[in-house]
């Protein structure tokens, strides 16, 4: 027996890259269609260069100036260096005077900072020429995988933002349609029986003939509404809470991204196990402690029932049952009332005893339990009215199929 979650959604690639143009220009080659498979290093798109190659030349020439000043700081530093230390020396034996030593000592001084101030001006030189060859080479998009061109947003000539400006333009998207996912909304009561592993079976709309397999292998941690605005979320406020859950597809099949699917997620599974239809499985309140004198006074009168017509006996063996009805009703308010518990009806002869059970996991057709009955008892099956509200234990009952409509009748 295996319980099921239910959910629906759709199909999409595992992985999807959205092209996006790092740097904005107009768009002067778009060599790929929609639907295109492409190799990765393949040519995607090429924006105008113009502009970002007299950039790439301006900032090439104020390296190659700023490294030409830094060369010659060094030089004059040097030279400023050697002409102190000469005369540092002269001046400890005293055959220069303060102020000569004091000007030689200055222009040193001076040299060192001329030198800093040129490394610094080539640093940020190197730096402006780096980031005009980025730029430049970001001109030119490659495919940064193996795919298929699943969306294509914009056309040739036309001007793209690049992603320094917010997200920048949507190109186009390329997926990996060798590997699909499907990707379901999960109810927040349903989403904490989910596991990464369990198994599921998959209903694709376009394939109704065919059923697939997958796995769950990635479950939201958070809600889809927990990303939105205060006022998106007041707005949405009717709706169920949602947890997306991925599963990966086992079969290789041409899915196309957005096709819609239903996932039936095995949560948990058992063999060998006690089974009974799940129309048998009931509520009712646990009996209460039984008085000897009363059951002794109840046999007898049920055995003048079984004597006497039916009609007769039914007024006086109802009539307690609608009293203890009402008091159970009144009682509920207390914390004392007893609780509903689940049972089932086994057939005892031609009458029916009402049994306590646990039950464990359910399928679409039968509930597992674990406790109140044994292999071979005879359950009572039938409608919702007759098995939540009409039975009681002891009624007496006729095996076989329910009536027909016209039997009623």
């Amino acid at each position: 027996i295996s319980e099921l979650v239910v959910a629906n959604g759709k199909i999409q690639p595992v992985v999807q890259v959205v092209i996006s143009p790092e740097v904005a220009g107009e768009i002067i080659a778009l060599p790929v269609k929609e639907g295109a498979t492409v190799k990765k290093g393949d040519l995607l798109v090429q924006i105008k260069q113009d502009n970002y190659l007299a950039s790439r030349n301006s900032a090439d020439a104020g390296f190659k100036s700023a490294i030409a000043s830094k060369t010659l700081a060094q030089a004059e530093l040097d030279k400023a260096e050697a002409e102190y230390i000469r005369n540092k020396d002269l001046f400890a034996h005293r055959l220069v005077s303060d102020s000569i030593y004091l000007d030689f000592k200055t222009a040193y001084d001076v040299a060192k900072l001329h030198y800093t101030n040129a490394v610094h001006m080539a640093s940020q030189a190197q730096f402006g020429l780096d980031k005009a060859n980025d730029d430049l080479s970001k001109t030119t998009i490659l495919a940064p995988m193996d795919g298929t061109v699943v969306r294509l947003k914009s056309q040739l000539g036309e001007r793209v933002l690049g992603t320094s400006f917010n997200m920048g333009t949507e190109i186009m998207t390329i997926a990996d349609l060798s590997a699909m996912e499907a990707r379901v909304d999960i109810g927040e009561t349903d989403v904490l029986l989910i596991r990464p592993g369990q198994k599921v079976r998959l209903d694709v709309d376009a394939f109704k003939d065919r059923k697939f397999t997958g796995a769950v292998t990635e479950i939201a941690n958070s809600s889809k509404s927990s990303g939105l605005s205060a006022a998106m979320q007041a707005s949405t406020s009717q709706d169920a809470t949602k947890f997306e859950v991925k599963i990966r597809i086992q079969e290789k099949e041409f899915f196309r991204p957005g096709m819609s699917v239903t996932a039936e997620i095995e949560t948990r599974y058992r063999t060998n196990v006690l089974t009974v239809p799940i129309a048998s499985v009931t509520t009712r309140l646990p009996k209460p402690p039984e008085d000897k004198a009363a059951k002794a006074k109840t046999n007898a009168t049920n055995s003048a029932s079984l004597i006497t017509s039916s009609a007769s006996a039914a007024p006086a063996t109802n009539a307690p049952s609608i009293t203890t009805t009402n008091e159970a009703k009144a009682d509920k308010k207390s914390k004392d009332a007893p609780k509903p518990i689940e049972v089932v009806f086994v057939l005892d002869g031609d009458h029916v005893k009402m049994s306590p059970v646990k039950i464990g996991v359910s399928d679409d057709s039968y509930w597992e339990l674990t406790e109140g009955l044994k292999e071979g008892d005879e359950v009572i099956s039938g409608g919702y009215k007759a098995i939540n509200r009409e039975l009681e234990d002891g009624k007496k009952v006729r095996k076989g199929p329910p009536p027909k409509e016209d039997e009623k009748k």
